[in-house]
């Protein structure tokens, strides 16, 4: 098991200026962090690659696709878009040393049909797939696809989706992921969907159900921590919350007030709960 602190909490873009953040996590005993992958600038993610070595700090990442690069839409040339952003995305993980590339990059964020997910957009998705997870096979990148609730996308939102959508693919460089907060709106029994995808789950997010301080909420914690546990999940397990620091993010997650005292509280407070509930 690693245990990470996805950076979004502080930045969409880690600089020089986020040097203490990343020496507190590491102090506090985190094995590593997700990275923001929306810059795609080569000569940043070297220097941060570099940056999380000499802190003896691994890293994951995290990236979007947006409604000009969408890897579903029925125009030729938005899917090649979507699939050059994967592919640019995955060149900074390899870059900057990141081992996995997790998001809801299967379709644009936020965008939504009026309708449920075609047939025609589920086999657009895999075509692009496919060939983004060809590409990050070659740089040593595991795609780990996330599945978000219906009311951030129409395209995965359950783990049997998202498990089927992988399997289809059949790439040893496509996976899957489990996220608490989505599973507690969109799962009815979270034991089962962890189970569901645990043949295809390559990363686990740890959110709480107001996208606070993990341990804080009404998540059923303990079927959780128990169920990951029954399956022999030794993945990474990464904290992903939100909060104002960032008012264009604090809006896209829609953060409209305080509910934790500070990040660095949240970080230690997160990485205490998830030890103990996995040794408990």
């Amino acid at each position: 098991m690693k245990y990470g602190m996805n950076l979004l909490l502080w930045t969409t873009e880690v600089t020089d200026a986020h040097g203490p953040i990343l020496e507190t996590l590491k102090k506090q005993g985190y094995d590593g962090v997700e990275v923001p992958v929306f810059d795609l600038n080569a000569d940043k993610f070297k220097a941060l690659g570099s940056r999380l070595d000499g802190l003896g700090l691994e890293r994951t990442a995290v990236t979007v696709a947006t409604a000009e690069a969408n890897p579903i839409s029925d125009s030729a040339a938005i899917r090649q878009a979507g699939l050059d952003h994967i592919k640019k995305a995955v060149d900074m993980c390899q870059i900057a040393g990141a081992t996995h590339l997790c998001g809801p990059y299967h379709s644009a964020l936020g965008v939504f049909s009026g309708a449920g997910p075609t047939a025609d957009e589920w086999s657009r998705g895999k075509e692009i797939l496919a060939k983004a997870a060809e590409h990050a096979k070659q740089a040593g990148v595991t795609l780990v696809l996330e599945y978000l609730n219906r009311f951030e996308t129409y395209f995965l939102t359950c783990a049997a989706d998202a498990t089927r959508f992988v399997q289809e693919v059949n790439h040893p460089s496509l996976r899957t992921m489990y996220d608490t907060f989505h599973a507690n709106i969109e799962e009815k029994d979270l034991a089962e969907a962890i189970r569901t995808i645990t043949p295809v789950m390559a990363h686990v997010h740890i959110s709480e159900h107001d996208r606070s301080t993990p341990g804080a909420g009404h998540i059923d914690w303990a079927t959780t921590f128990k169920t990951l546990k029954e399956v022999k999940y030794d993945g990474w397990m990464v904290v992903e919350a939100f909060g104002l620091s960032l008012p264009a993010l604090a809006a896209a997650t829609k953060i409209w007030r305080k509910m934790f005292t500070t990040e660095e509280a949240l970080s230690a407070d997160a990485l205490k709960f998830m030890k103990a509930s996995m040794a408990g």
